[in-house]
């Protein structure tokens, strides 16, 4: 009753009043910010900080460490979770069968990629109308921006191949006429190496703030962006040509990098909260943060579901039985390339066989003490289904038990360690690769050994509770012979062993172009182990790169073309 009371009057007020629709229309808002009210040089740099937090606004159905399509997608890693239902998205992305356009995550991770984009070019504009006597810091800021978006187009280049290109110059009322096709693969991979040459130019050698990016980050991100355009394909994904000019500019920019950083003198070191973070082989990292004024933190939740449910929530992302295998290491202490798989590793029975030491920074195992501490024993109980995933769980994302950058948001518990987007031993083995590929193997040598014996050294944390580690670097004429085709038999190998579980094994055999080769071969061997994959198989020319969303497609109104065969 008393609603309608004050309807009627509400009404009868509106009625009578003498302002009419134009004259309502035609009255100037209150509260309304100009763009001279924004853009001023103390206001700006909150343009900046909105683009630098969209890296880290993921989520864990849609997570930038692309844990589901760099890892589980591959021999690396499966999903996990309580079934096959599980994020079923992702299951399908595992047995490379029934990926569709029409997946939700997929939509929104090309969404939140192309917010952080968004965000970078409004910030450029932004300190575009600034002078240099308004702003002094201008053309750092810019560097920085362009950097991070040159960072989200990577991510998307690498995951769609087509995507459509807008950077600040380009008009909003265009991007409706901007196709994902309107740039050619080389021409895309040039674009996304311009952010990084002009962030490279401008950019100092050293930022009072370890969240910004340095002169040498963007001189590896570039490396990085050359050395995946240098492997040229045709429209079936297959690898036509490796340009040897654009593998030289991937060492160019590797050469500025080198010397300005050093590896950790543990491998588990990069993969430690606190003290550990932002040490001498992080060249770029994510920065995540806890107890900062906000309900729970700047957390990493793109890996939430990672943590064992005995130890929390959901159990995904576990590493696959392939992968532990690949540690093995023979009597020289070398891979064992060609029978790593021939038998599995038994946690059980661990000194039945020599490893890589690695292993124990990467897989977590039954018996063996949780992220290091002896007192916190993983136990096969906290598995939660190890009849479909089996017992293993990944380390790197995941924090020591007790530690104060564990937060509880139930039903998950995130953490606020850093995530590490390049490491220094990356920018060797780019560097390595390169050169393996330009026909001077001898030279890649003592890059790839330098990443070997670091990871020799590597007891720090796990030297009390392991006796089994074997390995030792490349000599030729003593335990190898060395030329290219060992060279880049030993290169990749050190590449899935030095970034296992951390979200690239999958678009390195796309580089490489071994996809469907490395996937098939795999899944004829796991369909004895695990009853899910009966139906699991690659198909060349259509699995190396996801659909276009077909929301994206439609929004275009048909204007994105779609990939090979969705």
């Amino acid at each position: 009753m008393k609603n309608s009371i004050v309807l009627i009057i509400s009404c009868a007020l509106l009625l009578g009043s003498t302002l009419s629709c134009n004259d309502f229309l035609d009255y100037e808002p209150r509260g309304v910010l100009s763009e001279s009210d924004v853009v001023t040089p103390k206001n700006v740099d909150g343009f900046v900080n909105a683009a630098y937090a969209s890296l880290g606004n993921d989520h864990y159905d849609t997570p930038f460490s692309l844990w589901p399509y760099g890892n589980v997608r591959s021999d690396d890693a499966y999903k996990g979770g309580s079934g096959t239902n599980d994020l079923q998205t992702f299951h399908f992305f595992e047995i490379s069968n029934n990926i569709r356009s029409d997946f939700g995550e997929l939509d929104k991770l090309w969404y939140l990629n192309y917010v952080g984009i968004s965000r970078a070019n409004k910030a450029i504009v932004a300190l575009n109308k600034l002078t240099d006597a308004e702003y002094p810091n201008k053309q750092k800021r810019i560097a920085e921006m362009k950097f991070v978006k040159g960072h989200f187009y990577f991510m998307l280049k690498i995951l769609y191949k087509y995507v459509p290109y807008v950077d600040e110059n380009t008009p909003i009322e265009e991007y409706k006429n901007i196709s994902n096709r309107a740039f050619t693969d080389q021409e895309l991979w040039n674009a996304i190496a311009s952010n990084f040459e002009y962030a490279a130019e401008y950019l100092p050698a050293t930022q009072p703030e370890v969240g910004r990016p340095k002169k040498s980050a963007a001189y590896a991100y570039l490396a990085k962006v050359r050395l995946y355009q240098a492997y040229e394909q045709d429209d079936n994904y297959g690898i036509t040509n490796i340009n040897k000019v654009t593998l030289q500019k991937a060492i160019d920019a590797a050469n500025q990098v080198i010397g300005n950083y050093s590896l950790e003198s543990d491998f588990g070191n990069n993969f430690m909260p606190g003290g550990y973070e932002n040490g001498p082989e992080s060249v770029f990292s994510i920065q995540y943060s806890d107890d900062d004024g906000t309900l729970f933190g700047r957390l990493n939740y793109g890996d939430v579901l990672s943590l064992p449910q005995g130890l929390g929530c959901c159990d995904f992302h576990k590493p696959s039985q392939n992968l532990v295998n690949a540690f093995k290491t023979n009597a020289q202490g070398l891979p064992m390339f060609d029978n790593y798989n021939q038998t599995d590793v038994d946690y059980h029975h661990l000194d039945n066989f020599t490893v890589d030491p690695r292993l124990y920074h990467t897989v977590a195992m039954p018996g063996l003490p949780w992220k290091y501490d002896q007192n916190k024993i993983y136990q096969e109980s906290w598995v939660r289904s190890p009849g479909t995933y089996g017992y293993y769980a990944s380390l790197k994302e995941n924090v020591p038990p007790g530690c104060s950058c564990s937060v509880n948001i139930d039903p998950f518990y995130g953490n606020s360690k850093n995530r590490i987007i390049i490491r220094y031993s990356d920018v060797l083995l780019i560097k390595a690769e390169a050169l393996i590929e330009m026909g001077q193997e001898q030279a890649a040598l003592p890059l790839i050994n330098q990443v070997r014996e670091r990871a020799a050294a590597s007891n720090h944390f796990t030297g009390s509770y392991t006796s089994n580690n074997l390995i030792h670097k490349y000599e030729p004429g003593v335990n190898c012979v060395w030329n290219q085709d060992f060279a880049r038999k030993a290169m990749r190998w050190e590449r899935r062993m030095e970034f296992a579980m951390e979200g690239s094994r999958f678009f390195d055999l796309v580089r490489w172009g071994v996809a469907t080769e490395t996937m098939n071969s795999y899944f004829a061997v796991e369909k004895n182990k695990r009853g899910y994959y009966s139906e699991a198989g690659f198909d060349h020319g259509k699995e190396e790169y996801c659909p276009i969303p077909l929301a994206q497609i439609n929004f275009s109104q048909g204007l994105y073309k779609q990939n090979n065969g969705y």
